[in-house]
């Protein structure tokens, strides 16, 4: 009997594949399916654990196209961003060749893993084909008013002379240049995303295939609150700034009892003139600039403020409440300015407790006294109202509800609705992103490029030996006429974030050739993207964005659908033991790969040697797959070793596909020893063997069984169920010597067909070697009877006064009577009830017994 060997097979079917332009898209007319995984950036190499993001979405695509689909599976590459230009720098080469030069070497590895992917779609966000057309819809959006211009607050590295994102701001400092990190305000090009905040947050309602964990985070980063919007007046001479009072709003009207200081934020014009006046309060503002400019980073930073001097009137009490500049406070948010009740909110409690502020407890849980107070914790559950005068012993939203119906009926405030989200800042002061169409005239100000010079091409002949950005010293390129009035322009030599890229790519995919940004007929035929794959970390912004992108773009004509993506699902990472060779000289870990590791076990203990030189490993923590820690696992060792079949079952098999799953060698060589258990059926499969009818039957039984089991389990994304199914199922038929003849043949066609998601390159040869025509790619999803399917027995748990103490099969449907006589004549019942006289027998049909005994 012939051994399965994947480095001749897999390689085989791949050229077979290729050759029959197998996965192509189709537009047969049968339902349409649209799978697709988030695209990747082209960083030069996969992993496993990237790879386990495309095999899931493979798992798909291959199923409903047995299931009778046309499937859409494409493949791209979100190619802009900061890393090329960061290589560009370091390297002394250009981004574009190394972008490209990382998608070649990256789609060789992904097409190792027998994807069906059609590659015929393939675009690069660096496409100026593609880009181009991403410029032409974004000024169809600038003249609907959804593009506009202003300053807004960013994170400027005064090295690198650009804007970074939140996330490349690390302990204040750039993430690249280590320097201090400003918070500046620059003129920057927005979305008005905010036109749709509503309507964002009332779609997820009916999103539901995706995660509630996800809709859950993308209902807080929109965060529509409902509060109270007014005027504190002033004690005393009132500030310039704000002659008529101080404007705040709030979400907690009900804690106004407790207010103990006001707070503005750094860049409230009272603190600007403020910091214009007085040079201490300007350095003071200047150290609040430093760090993210996110809610989370403000959030962690250490609470620091400024008392102003100024006071506000409480319009409930007429007491004098302190105003202090706070570095928590966001401008953007509400009115850049807020009452702060410490007691029930954490960073007010913080800035309190550090400052001396009184601290009054308004919110009391139930069942607590008048003494209730809070400690070092803000108390912010729910409760009723104390100390308070008018309010007290009203809930929470009752409250609320009297607050601001006093602050109204007072004429200085008004109930009112904010949101978190603000608007999409979209502008990046670097070269490696898409040009933004603009060109900007001492007469006529910003004005569109003209459609007839689309695309705006980013030129080849730029220079990264000075920091900033390289269009900005274009000696030609930035240097234009006005296409309005002929004079002499600039062009804008800010590009976009590339999540714009990322907003709407999918749309592409449904026609990357058509002369309009997207081609509507072919988008309305593929949208919405039916199964969308990808990680959680995605799970606001990305989606997000693309959300809202669609909205607009389907507002403006050029598709129909609000939602993009139908069903999300978020898989878990493939994580692996780290190891490494002591420390560098500042400290960090000299990472080393797995390949170069041998592990031993000595005297119980796992010990990890470097094969490249004997020195000892420590082994370090379980994580991810990194290359920054080089625990990573190629599809090219995958293939070289156990094939890369092996690699897609053991991503798939050990966990739900939901979680974290950890690589392991002996996990791969059990994936490996399944590949080969289920070759040897095929190849030992003897068609004239009649077998024994009883046999037979029960190998029929069982091939419906793991049909429907295996068939559920793809449907369901319960990748792993399904792999133990067809697990035990090999089992079963190599097991069953006695069946042969047709039964056999139908379990062996019905294992090929249900095996080719997970394992293709294997069905193939199997489906081969078994005598079928064509490719098993093409065959039916097999169809289970649901009365061969159902199980003939049941196990009933048994539990004896409220705990499980045995259990029993029984035939499927038994009745009451025939059921308590098996349960008294079983052994380890009549064990467990010695001494013991049963009261009462309940049987659940084909649930559990219950016995009470005393």
């Amino acid at each position: 009997m012939a051994r399965y060997e994947p480095k001749t097979a897999e390689p085989r079917q791949q050229t077979r594949w290729a050759d029959a332009n197998a996965f192509v898209t189709k537009d047969t007319g049968r339902s349409k399916y649209y799978v697709l995984e988030m695209f990747p950036y082209p960083s030069g190499n996969i992993h496993m654990g990237h790879a386990r993001n495309y095999v899931m979405g493979d798992v798909v695509a291959r199923s409903k196209r047995a299931q009778g689909f046309d499937v859409l599976h494409p493949m791209g590459w979100d190619a802009f961003g900061m890393p090329a230009e960061n290589a560009a720098m370091e390297r002394g080469i250009h981004p574009k060749g190394w972008t490209y030069d990382n998608i070649a070497t990256m789609r060789d590895q992904l097409k190792l893993l027998g994807l069906s992917l059609d590659w015929s779609r393939e675009f690069a966000t660096c496409d100026p084909e593609y880009y181009g057309k991403q410029q032409a819809w974004f000024l169809e959006l600038y003249r609907r008013g959804l593009v506009y211009r202003k300053d807004g607050v960013v994170n400027w590295d005064p090295v690198d002379n650009t804007v970074l994102a939140n996330e490349q701001v690390i302990d204040g400092r750039g993430w690249r240049s280590g320097a201090l990190i400003e918070k500046r305000k620059l003129n920057q090009w927005f979305l008005r995303i905010t036109d749709y905040a509503d309507d964002l947050i009332d779609g997820l309602k009916d999103l539901d295939r995706w995660p509630d964990k996800v809709r859950l985070m993308q209902e807080n980063w929109i965060g529509r609150s409902k509060g109270l919007q007014m005027t504190w007046k002033w004690a005393g001479e009132a500030p310039a700034a704000s002659p008529e009072g101080l404007e705040i709003y709030t979400t907690r009207p009900d804690t106004l009892f407790g207010a103990s200081f006001m707070g503005i934020a750094p860049d409230h014009p009272i603190a600007k003139a403020l910091a214009e006046a007085n040079p201490e309060v300007a350095a003071f503002v200047a150290e609040c600039r430093k760090g993210g400019t996110s809610q989370a980073d403000i959030d962690q930073a250490e609470k620091i403020g400024w008392d102003t001097g100024l006071k506000a009137v409480h319009p409930f009490t007429g007491a004098e409440v302190p105003v202090w500049i706070a570095n928590f406070i966001l401008s953007e948010y509400g009115t850049g300015a807020i009452f702060a009740c410490p007691a029930h909110d954490q960073r007010d409690l913080d800035f309190a407790r550090k400052y001396g502020l009184p601290v009054t407890t308004v919110v009391r849980p139930e069942g607590a006294g008048d003494d209730f107070a809070v400690g070092d914790e803000a108390y912010v559950g729910p409760g009723s109202i104390f100390n308070s005068d008018f309010l007290n012993g009203l809930d929470i939203e009752a409250a609320k509800a009297e607050a601001i119906g006093r602050i109204e009926a007072a004429g200085t405030g008004k109930g009112a609705t904010i949101y978190r989200l603000r608007d999409w800042g979209v502008s990046r002061q670097r070269y490696w992103g898409c040009p933004i169409p603009i060109i900007h005239c001492p007469s006529c100000g910003p004005v569109e490029v003209p459609a007839d010079q689309l695309p705006v091409v980013l030129p080849d002949d730029v220079t990264f030996d000075v920091p900033g950005n390289p269009l900005d010293r274009h000696a030609t390129w930035k240097h234009v006429k006005c296409p309005s009035c002929g004079t002499d322009a600039t062009r804008e030599t800010d590009t976009l974030d590339t999540f714009v890229d990322s907003s709407w790519y999918f749309a592409r995919f449904t026609d990357p050739k058509a002369e309009a940004p997207i081609d509507k007929a072919a988008a309305d035929h593929w949208l919405a993207v039916d199964q969308y794959i990808g990680g959680v970390e995605h799970a606001v912004l990305h989606l997000l964005y693309a959300r809202f992108i669609t909205r607009a773009l389907t507002d403006a004509g050029l598709m129909s659908v609000k939602e993009p993506f139908a069903g999300l699902f978020t898989q878990g990472m493939v994580v692996h033991e780290t190891y490494f060779e002591g420390h560098d000289e500042v400290g960090k870990p000299r990472w080393v790969e797995p390949t170069d590791v041998k592990i031993e076990t000595v005297d119980g203990q796992r010990v990890a040697t470097r094969l490249s030189n004997g020195a000892a490993l420590t082994i370090g923590d379980i994580e991810k797959m990194s290359k920054s820690k080089k625990n990573v696992v190629a599809p090219q060792e995958i293939l070289t070793s156990h094939g890369v079949d092996a690699g897609r079952l053991f991503v798939l098999s050990d966990s739900p596909p939901e979680r974290d799953i950890q690589w392991t060698p002996g996990g791969i060589e059990g994936a490996s020893r399944f590949v080969q258990r289920t070759w040897t059926l095929f190849d030992g499969f003897d068609p004239a063997v009649a077998g024994d009818e009883k046999a037979n039957a029960e190998l029929v039984r069982e091939t419906h069984k793991a049909i429907k089991a295996v068939s559920e389990g793809v449907e369901g994304f319960r990748f792993n169920s399904a792999i133990a199914k067809l697990y035990a199922f090999v089992a079963t038929v190599r097991d069953n010597a006695k069946a042969g003849g047709d039964a056999k043949r139908q379990a062996l066609s019905a294992l090929a067909r249900l095996i080719a998601p997970f394992t293709p390159h294997l069905a193939e040869e199997c489906w081969t070697r078994l005598g079928e025509d064509g490719m098993v790619l093409d065959a039916p999803w097999p169809v289970w009877d649901a009365a061969l399917a159902a199980d003939d027995e049941v196990v009933l748990p048994i539990q004896i006064n409220g705990k499980r103490r045995a259990e029993i099969r029984v035939a499927r449907g038994s009745e009451p009577a025939a059921v308590e006589a098996l349960v008294l004549a079983d052994e380890t019942v009549k064990a467990r009830l010695e001494g013991l006289s049963v009261k009462k027998i309940v049987v659940v049909k084909d649930r559990i017994v219950n016995l009470v005994a005393g």
